[in-house]
């Protein structure tokens, strides 16, 4: 038991903090180990006894002799043989708590015409969190050990049936790896597939976070543009024909909006095939078309294995659910699973077996078919409510699928006049010029239309209408 002789009375002088929570016991070790650990108690100090530190702090006696069992034990302390207990003869040097580290900005992204927002569905929450609840309760050892790293098995089924269904695209479960969103799944593909100063076509104007991924991973982004038919494969070929990848989404573009021809899709398949590279389609809201009949996937059309597939529940339930999943050619499984059991291993079997058995069931398609109804309701509006308000100064591309619009302003504008108009609307959501590579062409508003409060999103659109209006005179 760690004491000092009464005969050899030492003071400590320094204040301890004892106001903490915990006993008395815990409260004396953590301010004795704070005063060491700042240095207020010097190396090989001599340290009251046990009685007198009690004395002086008002506390029991048996909390200090506690406590100096816990310095002793933290390496702290020496106890020498009737001599009683020393700080001791080396001890590091630095805070005893962590630094503070100030909060992150709160995340924005959550005001009207902000991209990736989605409506609450009870229907569907309840049922999945039914779903959940009965894995929870039923769970056999399968949901509760260490998983497959692809995911859970049942819901690679029903996203394979889901793809054939409404994509076009038939495929296998065994090649769909689950992962917590579209761009981890990127992620991933691109550390298998890519080394640092590989060149990597990226649409422009293009997707500003699959550039900000890409770009993390050191690949050298080649510019390729983008018009009415979607990317231009000759552009591309002209610019980097020996480029490892090639990012794009081709059944509703971001940001412009446009589908990518078929003369373009088999262009763009033949450069990968004649070369070697791949393709990464992003098909992230591909299930909310308005009108006709759903495209068939890039994927549907691939015959040599070329075709990356990227998908995500992000958009149509909700992005705090964290699933997407990648499509992957056979030849790449292993790599790719490899690579993911060394990352964060696997993916939830209890959600993905939840989620699997909501799809199964039909009531995922439900929620998209009541989905659908309610965006298209809500593009309708902010189409027609900026083109009223803005006196038909915006070129509004009204889409025929997808969560967002865009609207441009004349060419020719001062630079930084879009940003100055957003900025008096108080609007939310990214600019063309933001989305741009290369600096080119007039500016305007990716608007996101999904996921907001009617009147929010209607008053919104009165506000940049007139912030236009006024701008433009």
């Amino acid at each position: 038991m760690p004491t000092n002789r009464e005969s050899r009375i030492a003071v400590l002088d320094i204040p301890l903090r004892l106001d903490g929570p915990g006993s008395q016991s815990s409260r004396v070790h953590a301010g004795l180990r704070a005063a060491i650990l700042d240095g207020r108690l010097a190396a090989g100090l001599r340290l009251p006894s046990s009685r007198a530190l009690a004395d002086q702090l008002g506390v029991r006696r048996n909390a200090v002799v506690v406590a100096y069992e816990l310095l002793l034990s933290d390496g702290l302390g020496e106890a020498r043989i009737g001599d009683g207990t020393y700080v001791a003869a080396q001890v590091p040097r630095g805070p005893a708590a962590p630094d503070r580290v100030p909060a992150p900005a709160p995340p924005s992204g959550r005001g009207p015409f902000a991209v990736g927002c989605t409506t609450a569905d009870p229907i569907l929450l309840r049922r999945l969190g039914r779903a959940l609840r009965d894995r929870v309760v039923r769970a056999d050892p399968g949901d509760l050990g260490y998983g497959d790293p692809r995911g859970h098995e049942a819901l690679r089924r029903a996203i394979a049936a889901h793809l054939a269904a409404t994509r076009g695209f038939a495929c296998d479960p065994s090649r769909i790896v689950i992962t917590s969103g579209t761009q981890q799944g990127l992620r991933l593909c691109a550390e298998v597939l890519l080394h640092p100063g590989d060149a990597v076509w990226m649409e422009d104007p293009g997707y500003p976070t699959a550039r900000r991924t890409l770009e993390a991973l050191r690949a050298r982004l080649v510019p390729v543009p983008v018009d009415a038919g979607g990317i231009d494969v000759a552009a591309g070929r002209a610019r980097e024909a020996s480029a490892r990848m090639a990012y794009v989404t081709p059944s509703h573009q971001f940001p412009t909006g446009v589908t990518m021809t078929m003369a373009r899709r088999l262009a763009l398949l033949d450069w990968a095939q004649a070369t070697g590279a791949w393709i990464m389609e992003d098909d992230y809201d591909s299930e909310f078309r308005f009108a006709g009949a759903p495209l068939t996937a890039l994927a549907g059309i691939d015959g040599q294995g070329r075709v990356i597939y990227l998908g995500t529940f992000s958009k149509t339930l909700f992005p705090g659910l964290r699933i997407g999943f990648v499509v992957v050619p056979a030849v790449l499984m292993g790599r790719v699973v490899a690579a993911r059991a060394v990352s964060d291993r696997f993916p939830s079997p209890l959600m993905g077996g939840a989620l699997a058995e909501v799809m199964e069931g039909g009531e995922f398609a439900a929620h998209l078919r009541r989905m659908r109804t309610l965006y298209r309701a809500a593009r309708d509006m902010v189409a027609g409510t900026l083109a009223q308000a803005s006196g038909g100064r915006l070129g509004i591309a009204l889409p025929d699928h997808g969560l967002h619009l865009l609207a441009t302003l004349p060419d020719g504008l001062p630079a930084g006049t879009a940003r100055q108009i957003q900025a008096e609307a108080g609007v939310e959501g990214w600019l063309l010029s933001e989305t741009r590579l290369v600096p080119a062409g007039c500016d305007g508003f990716v608007i996101g239309y999904s996921g907001h409060d009617s009147a929010a999103l209607k008053a919104a659109a009165q506000r940049l209408g007139a912030a236009v209006r006024r701008a433009l005179g």
